[in-house]
């Protein structure tokens, strides 16, 4: 992709893949679909996905995480992965102890995501140890933890009431977990999504936290915070070394979010970020994290 820094391969760390079956939590897809203005998704998350690789030729991106958005969902981005494996890294979204929490691991899914307001835990619940082992168990994975704030855009446009509790949203909580499993990547998305003190605070004591920089934050009115003055805090505490670019991108016909790369290109060009270090930012520490096939350059 052609950036302020020349052609960079970039990796999107942060694109929900809303499949058939995830809306089917919902209701009828097709029916979901339409009352969102969404276009309704293939049956086939096969086909989704060459919609997706599609979407990303279209833009120039190289790589891109695919969300399983409901703990139920998992198979369907497994099926997208298998089908494009050099073009997508699987996540999926677990509760901790069900029955199920790690078995996506077994289907070649990289990272397991906890929301923990969401699912209403707390990360220092021992239910949640079983989903650290097993994502320490072998390198190229990671654990993805939501803190912060946490809106559930499709159950609000739905008008669907959402059961969150946002004393389980403290980035610190993850702390005693990241040091007790220091080899294990944890990724906290959207800078902690209002919580960027504490999330630099967990970033300082532990090397092994990485910060995911999508959506649009809007999170940074409650500090009259701009993303200029986000990522500068942020290259102080963690370096380049720690960031991970997110797009947040997830339905059609909207498809990936191009002003979300934008923004965050003008805010790291004014900061004078080198060519490198936008590298890292834009991909590479991505890649460097989940160990896939070498990107071309």
């Amino acid at each position: 992709m052609q950036t302020p820094w020349g052609d960079l391969p970039v990796s999107d760390a942060h694109v929900h893949f809303f499949s058939h079956r995830f809306l089917s939590t919902f209701g009828e897809p097709a029916a979901v679909a339409a009352k969102l203005n969404w276009q309704a998704p293939p049956e086939d998350p096969a086909e989704l996905a060459r919609t997706w690789a599609a979407e990303l030729d279209r833009h120039g991106v190289a790589r891109c995480a695919l969300i399983a958005t409901a703990p139920n969902d998992a198979g369907s981005v497994a099926a997208a992965v298998k089908t494009l494996p050099e073009r997508f890294h699987g996540f999926f979204m677990t509760v901790p102890g069900s029955a199920d929490a790690v078995k996506p691991f077994e289907l070649g899914l990289k990272v397991a995501c906890l929301f923990p307001a969401m699912h209403r835990f707390s990360m220092h619940d021992p239910v949640v140890e079983p989903i650290l082992e097993a994502a320490s168990s072998q390198p190229g994975r990671a654990v993805f933890v939501h803190c912060g704030v946490l809106t559930v855009g499709i159950r609000k446009k739905l008008g669907l009431a959402s059961s969150l509790d946002m004393r389980f949203s403290n980035p610190l909580d993850v702390h005693a977990l990241a040091m007790r499993h220091p080899k294990l990547p944890f990724i906290v998305p959207h800078f902690g999504a209002g919580m960027l003190r504490e999330a630099l605070m967990l970033a300082d004591l532990c090397p092994n936290v990485y910060l995911d920089t999508s959506s649009s934050n809007s999170w940074m009115r409650y500090e009259s915070l701009n993303l200029e003055t986000v990522f500068r805090r942020a290259l102080e505490v963690c370096g380049p070394s720690r960031l991970l670019f997110g797009s947040d991108s997830s339905f059609f016909p909207r498809g990936w979010h191009g002003k979300i790369l934008s923004s965050q290109e003008i805010a790291l060009t004014n900061l004078g970020v080198s060519p490198d270090d936008a590298a890292l930012i834009f991909g590479k520490n991505l890649e460097r994290i989940l160990s896939p096939a070498p990107l071309s350059e």
